[in-house]
């Protein structure tokens, strides 16, 4: 799981930041940024899951049960309900006659 940097930036009481904090500020964004990718879920199988922490809300991808999953606090939940869809499509043809047919 990725984890965003902690910092000790003092906190701005005026209107405007100095520039040596400000970009401090933007040094660290760019470092967390890169190190957390937000378009992909981190995959996790059952035996990480089991000995890993993770904070309430996050969702994850379990490669065991090859499903997203979100942490309640308690237990991961599955996101939605696995599907099955036709794998193919069978054509019996004769002379004279087509049948067709589907699984």
């Amino acid at each position: 799981m990725s984890r965003l940097l902690e910092t000790r930036l003092p906190f701005s009481l005026g209107e405007s930041v100095s520039s040596e904090t400000f970009n401090r500020l933007v040094r660290i964004l760019e470092l967390n940024l890169g190190a957390v990718d937000f378009t992909i879920s981190p995959h996790f199988n059952a035996d990480e899951i089991s000995e890993l922490q993770f904070a309430t809300g996050s969702i994850i991808f379990n490669t065991t049960n090859q499903i997203h999953q979100a942490f309640d606090g308690n237990s991961f939940r599955d996101l939605y309900s696995h599907q099955t869809y036709p794998s193919g499509q069978a054509i019996t043809a004769s002379v004279g006659n087509v049948t067709v047919s589907t699984p």
